[in-house]
């Protein structure tokens, strides 16, 4: 099969095309796009467990764990004790870090207007009808 063919290799090519693309817009932020796209998240559901967390943007617990720890580091994040569950610990934007994610929001307005400007707005519309399509047709398959 040719790799024109290969809808792996096509979606492939068309993700690290995009990796590289929203990596050059995000650079001067000091964050990678893993941590930009947990401080999105958080930005839309705050005080959160870090197993929501994990959860939602689909990233394994020891994967998070380390993402967590950078961005609380940068002091963008906090973890707290839960309100309901004193076990369990809810993760939290700091002032900085809902500054941070005001910012990422407005760069991935931009970054994807322009990342899709080659296609015509129904095409756009249909891209990403088709991608979350196949996304929950084989969701939990590996």
């Amino acid at each position: 099969m040719k790799a024109d063919q290969c809808i792996f290799f096509q979606l492939a090519k068309a993700n690290q095309a995009a990796a590289r693309f929203w990596t050059c817009r995000i650079t001067g932020t000091h964050v990678t796009a893993a941590q930009g796209m947990v401080l999105g998240f958080l930005h839309e559901n705050d005080q959160v467990t870090s197993r929501e967390l994990g959860e939602r943007v689909m990233l394994d617990s020891a994967t998070l764990t380390g993402i967590l720890d950078r961005l609380e580091k940068a002091n963008l994040v906090e973890r707290k004790t839960h309100p309901e569950d004193r076990r369990a610990l809810s993760v939290c934007l700091t002032a900085q870090g809902r500054q941070m994610t005001e910012k990422l929001i407005a760069l991935a307005e931009t970054a994807n207007q322009d990342f899709l400007e080659p296609l015509t707005s129904e095409e756009q519309v249909i891209l990403r009808l088709l991608l979350k399509k196949l996304c929950q047709a084989h969701r939990g398959e590996g």
